[in-house]
């Protein structure tokens, strides 16, 4: 029988009478069978006709809200019209050849009767376990028996439509997580999987979806909702998830690093992340300090915009030691980014973006532990926990220690320690709350201590330091950090969203280097609202919000102090267009003050095409801003006896010298193919940096450094070429081929810029079977311009170019175990023992004006070998 909830509303002279209405207009709601947003419509349209003034069905209640005339038409009549288009009310059915005809996702009758089975299943069970609880101990074996019986579980798969309405999602995979055994959802979005008891995880993907894994506590019914690429959080989709693999629908090319890519070499720092990517080079600043540095488009780190989760990174006073600071394995992934980014993420990435995602509480391991130890003796020592408190809450404490007390290790023998001693010691503490109503806040710490000793082998800091007895160097380290982030996601309306990100810093650096004293400390705040929805249809997405961003410096170098206190609000919009799966467009503009250089707009566009399927074009264009500290990220010339010398500075402004400016254009082409009956990936890159102003760090004169505003052209020019397939199974190959031409005005002369390589090629091999894994990297690295030394006395000179070379790294590994599987990995880096020699100028005489420890342009250590541990409790 049907249910109706009536209710009549008259009005007359403005008041409300329950006597007889001239409208006669009747609200009624009652129920109508159906499953998805084509449901609704249909249902809808049928409804509306003569008499009708409003026709509303919610998918989830299954009620249709009608406003009608009651002199112009009947409910019977609108019932008609509604169950000849295929839909049941009540006792009226749709006719079986009409229902027939509907989509599949529309087939409400099958999904019905799934459900019904799952209560009637649910209830038989809860009828059994009642019995069993009634047995005498003598039916303990029956109980046993029947409570580990394998059943099945029935569920349905649920999509997020351009309207926030949840939709079956036929074809989707549903896989246990240790067996991979599974199955794929039919037509009408429902699975039936086999349940032995002996696990608890359930992962379901899609394609065009995030994969989501699920703890499996009810084992009868289960309704999941793919989280789509229409929330606040970027999505990354793929046809196939490989180590490294590309963000498809995204118009900003992303190239995502999981923890099966940092897995191929022992990471035990960001430094050695990108060992095995073609697009990023990591070198040593210098032959001493032991700080590592990234290129991306031929340019210095500093030109990346480096941050963790989204908020500020290592940066400004922490960029030397930064790729140092965070641990590899408390990365989860990295997300690369080349050219531009995104205008809610700031202004500051000129050469691109790297984020670091870490391992998050609510789906990391419980307990993750690695041991590490090189032949150097460098030691690492990492432990992460993670706890769910609850079902809204969950906290992570990841812990990192590693040091290295060789004072003995120099390959070159030239009286130097080719890595500082020293102790480093960070962790993280994080928490998380989730009411699963939209609502969730993060919130946690960072500390980092950091003590660093180098120099001379025979350094002995408390003789030695602040004297000519012998050259040495110490670097103390102190950084703490408190983030937040809070967010809201409307239940009702899932594509809009609401965040709030924050983040305070305060960071602090003492150190020597020979009788040069570098003394500095920086405090930063960043708040970053973002508001996020849609312009009647997912088609036009936006979002916008404002920021702030606080950095207070002060450097002693030497005996002069640098103070300076930046305080940038902004604001941004970023529209996104998706007409369809072919093309996307995102389109941006920010507008900040600096109090020391003014406003300054950031436009930026990214857009993608795919003409054809599996063939994907994409273009960018935009404008990038920074400031640079010219100490911090130059401590090479610390570790000289170059004199420094800033020319026309001004005064208000940092360091005298003006903001760095540059356009940054970018095209790319991934051709997805099939080779050896396995999916492929071609992909072409090419950009383009237009310096408008640049800083220039001119080593061009051996006995000075100089830093002064661009005067002339500062560009660079990247083409890459990048191949992934694989030709047997299991066996991975990546093949690259990268070019770069990058030239600076160096005192009226255009100039290649100093140790950059024109030329680099690149292979990665990478095998897994049975529990094993075996990885091989080969690098051909070209030669690099080394800045003139020809005023020096014949011993110190060098070279005008590097000589080219090739370095290969090797990993093996082993799993053990499936409950708590154990990692055992050997691997060795440098196999072929290939080191600068002679790197240090004047190495004899560190005190004399010739003294020069940062013209390094190859490894400045010989072949290391390497062991290590891991154990995981998930």
């Amino acid at each position: 029988m049907k249910s109706y909830i009536m209710m009549l509303v008259f009005v007359c002279s403005g008041i409300t009478s329950w006597a007889q209405p001239a409208s006669k207009d009747t609200i009624i709601t009652f129920k109508v069978h159906g499953a998805c947003v084509q449901c609704k419509k249909r249902i809808e349209d049928a409804a509306k006709g003569k008499g009708v003034k409003a026709a509303v069905w919610d998918i989830e209640s299954k009620l249709l809200s009608l406003t009608y005339n009651t002199s112009q038409t009947t409910i019977d009549k609108i019932e008609n019209r509604i169950v000849a288009v295929g839909h049941d009310i009540g006792d009226k059915k749709a006719k079986t050849n009409v229902y027939n005809e509907l989509p599949s996702c529309c087939h409400y009758r099958e999904m019905e009767k799934m459900m019904n089975e799952v209560a009637a299943d649910t209830m038989k069970m809860q009828q059994t376990d009642s019995a069993l609880v009634k047995t005498d101990s003598v039916d303990a074996p029956v109980e046993n028996e029947l409570k580990s019986a394998s059943h099945f579980i029935k569920g349905v798969v649920l999509e997020n439509d351009k309207k926030g309405s949840f939709v079956p999602l036929p074809g989707a995979t549903v896989v246990w997580s240790i067996s991979k055994k599974g199955v794929s959802t039919d037509n009408t979005g429902i699975f039936q999987i086999n349940y032995d008891g002996t696990e608890s995880r359930l992962i379901i993907s899609y394609a065009g979806y995030r994969a989501d894994t699920i703890t499996i506590v009810d084992t009868n019914e289960l309704k999941i909702i793919l989280a789509s690429n229409k929330q606040l959080n970027e999505v990354t989709v793929f046809s196939k998830q490989r180590s490294t693999y590309l963000s498809a629908l995204n118009p900003i090319r992303t190239q995502i690093m999981t923890d099966k890519e940092l897995f191929k070499a022992a990471c035990c720092n960001l430094s050695e992340s990108f060992e095995t990517n073609p697009s990023v080079d990591v070198s040593y600043n210098d032959a001493v300090t032991g700080s590592k540095q990234i290129q991306l488009l031929g340019l210095s780190g500093n030109y990346t915009q480096l941050t963790v989760e989204n908020l500020p990174g290592p940066r400004g006073i922490a960029t030397p030691l930064g790729l140092n600071s965070i641990a590899g394995p408390w990365v989860e992934s990295i997300q690369l980014t080349k050219g531009i980014g995104s205008v809610a993420n700031g202004y500051e990435s000129i050469a691109g973006q790297i984020n670091i995602e870490l391992k998050k509480p609510e789906n990391s391991e419980k307990l993750y532990a690695n041991a590490y130890i090189n032949d150097y003796g460098k030691t690492d020592f990492n432990l992460n926990l993670s706890q769910k408190i609850g079902k809204k809450w969950s906290t992570g404490l990841l812990l990192h220690d590693d040091f290295l007390t060789n004072k003995n290790l120099d390959f070159n023998k030239d009286g130097f320690r080719d890595l500082p001693t020293g102790n480093q010691f960070s962790l993280i503490n994080r928490w998380k709350y989730d009411d699963g109503k939209g609502f969730l806040t993060q919130f946690g710490i960072k500390v980092l201590n950091d003590r660093r000793t180098g120099g001379e082998v025979g350094f002995d800091p408390n003789k030695d330091k602040n004297t000519t007895n012998k050259y040495g160097l110490g670097i103390n380290t102190d950084r703490y950090e408190a983030f937040a982030k809070i967010g809201y996601v409307f239940p009702e309306k899932k594509y809009k969203s609401i965040g709030l990100q924050l983040s305070a810093i305060d960071h602090k650096q003492d150190s020597y280097f020979g009788l040069t004293t570098y003394n500095a400390k920086q405090q930063n705040f960043y708040a970053n609202l973002i508001y996020q929805s849609i312009i009647k249809s997912t088609i036009h997405k936006f979002r916008t919000g404002i920021s702030f961003l606080y950095d207070n410096y002060n450097e002693n170098f030497k005996t002069i102090n640098y103070k300076r206190t930046e305080t940038v609000p902004g604001a941004f919009f970023e529209y996104t267009y998706t007409p369809n799966e072919k093309v996307s467009v995102i389109a941006g503009i920010r507008g900040d003050y600096n109090n020391l250089f003014g406003f300054f707009a950031t436009p930026r566009l990214h857009v993608r095409y795919e003409p054809i399927k599996g063939t994907t074009l994409r273009v960018s264009a935009g404008r990038g801003q920074r400031t640079a500290n010219i100490f911090a990220e130059n401590t090479s010339v610390f570790v000289s006896s170059r004199q420094i010398n800033i020319i026309n500075a001004a005064p208000g402004k940092a360091y005298g010298l003006n903001p760095e400016v540059a356009w940054n254009k970018g095209i790319s082409i991934d051709q997805k193919f099939k080779a050896f009956h396995r999916d492929g990936l071609f992909s072409v890159d090419f950009f383009r940096n237009d310096f408008n102003n640049q800083v220039v760090v001119d080593l061009e004169d051996p006995r000075q450094v100089k830093f002064y505003n661009l005067q002339g052209k500062s560009y660079s020019n990247s083409f890459q070429a990048e191949l992934n397939l694989e030709p047997i199974k299991k066996l991975d190959v990546r093949l690259a081929y990268r070019y770069f031409d990058v030239k600076t005005t160096y005192s009226g002369k255009l100039l290649q810029r100093p140790l950059i390589a024109n030329n680099r090629a690149f292979a990665n091999l990478a095998y897994a079977t049975s529990g094993w894994k075996f990885d091989y990297t080969i690098s051909f690295n070209g030669r690099k311009r080394i800045p003139g030394t020809q005023t020096n006395p014949v011993e110190y000179q060098r070279a005008t170019y590097s000589p080219d070379f090739i370095l290969m790294n090797a990993q093996i590994s082993k799993t053990v175990g499936k409950k708590h599987p154990m990692d055992f990995y050997i691997g060795s880096e440098n196999l072929t023992n290939y080191f600068q020699k002679n790197v240090i100028v004047a190495a004899n005489q560190p005190f004399s004006p010739y003294f020069d420890a940062s013209l390094v342009w190859g490894p400045v250590t010989g072949r290391m070998l390497y062991g290590g541990w891991r154990f995981k409790i998930k």
